[in-house]
């Protein structure tokens, strides 16, 4: 059966379809016993409009494109979650993209989104630096970005929503220290991500302030899920690298690095204490239970959907930053 188009109605109710098209859209100069007998009509033929059409017409399509690393942890539906909350009331449509941590996948992402001439574009980048002539580009030609979690160079002027990941990473390694470890070895994210660098930067500055920063004890990864953690905690234990307790990047990282050292028959916490960043359903279905850093990730996803309306709104509205607050929740891979 063909779509119903408002052709269909106009014939239907020997209307013209300017008035058809007045009543659907509640043109307030339209008779109210006019638009009564249309609105009846289109649900009686089964007429539904047609997106692009309007969108054409009006300069809104009414989708906004999010672009994410991956969507296999619980962090980015967390965050899409709350994106939802604040768009999908207005009559907004959500388009998902996955990057896979690489930026010529995000690259394409974006070009699609372009292509759908979304209203505007929130981000969790993959790569700090790679796309940022293609971020510009998109945004001259009048698409607003919000980036969240993962952000772009200092360069690029544009609203965000983040946490302070230098600070908490410190809260996290002066735990440990409190617990009585000395050898704390960092498993990093892809130093080509800003708040990899910032985890870092925290991780070492307490521990050069206590005199036990070592570098032998960071190890840097090539990936973000549960192998790469693996892979770096079988690399402390074949180079035989004395360490008592891991701060990881993400909980994929950690839990990944828990199996592991489990699996070698290395006991958690008594031998080793483990923690991470991310704060995700992850850190409570492991066994020991893990400390993390939890991230308010629904109300980051809020945040950034009312950052990306101010922006359709007013273009040239002012970019914000948004620092979300964090919290350590202590659990059993920490404390005896």
């Amino acid at each position: 059966m063909s779509r119903i188009t408002i052709k269909d109605l106009s014939k239907f109710l020997s209307l013209s379809t300017s008035t058809i098209s007045r009543a659907l859209l509640n043109d307030k100069n339209i008779n109210a016993e006019t638009q009564k007998k249309v609105l009846e009509a289109a649900e009686k033929l089964g007429y539904k409009p047609n997106p692009t059409a309007l969108s054409l017409k009006y300069g809104q399509t009414k989708n906004i494109g999010l672009v994410v690393p991956e969507m296999i942890t619980p962090f980015s539906s967390k965050v899409l979650q709350g994106i939802q909350n604040i768009l999908y009331p207005l009559g907004y449509r959500v388009i998902i993209t996955q990057s896979d941590e690489n930026p010529l996948i995000e690259r394409k992402n974006l070009q699609l989104l372009e292509e759908f001439n979304v209203d505007g574009i929130i981000i969790n980048l993959c790569h700090e630096t790679y796309n940022e002539d293609l971020y510009k580009e998109i945004m001259d030609r009048g698409i607003p970005f919000v980036f969240f979690d993962r952000i772009p160079s200092k360069t690029l002027d544009v609203s965000k929503v983040v946490v302070d990941d230098n600070i908490k990473a410190s809260l996290v390694v002066e735990h440990l220290i409190n617990t009585g470890r000395k050898r704390i070895a960092h498993i990093m994210g892809p130093s080509t991500i800003r708040n990899a660098v910032e985890r870092e930067t925290g991780y070492k500055r307490i521990l050069t302030k206590h005199h036990i920063f070592d570098p032998e004890l960071t190890i840097k990864t090539d990936g973000m899920m549960f192998d790469a953690g693996e892979n770096a905690a079988k690399q402390l234990l074949e180079k035989k690298i004395e360490f008592d307790s891991i701060f990881a990047f993400s909980d994929t990282l950690a839990i990944g690095a828990m199996n592991y050292l489990l699996e070698q028959g290395i006991k958690i916490p008594e031998q080793v204490a483990v923690a991470s960043f991310s704060g995700t359903e992850l850190a409570t279905i492991v066994h020991p239970k893990l400390t993390s850093v939890q991230q308010p990730l629904v109300k980051m996803g809020e945040t950034a959907a009312q950052l990306i309306l101010e922006k359709i709104k007013d273009i040239s509205a002012p970019n914000k930053t948004i620092v979300m607050d964090t919290e350590l929740v202590y659990r059993a891979s920490t404390f005896h």
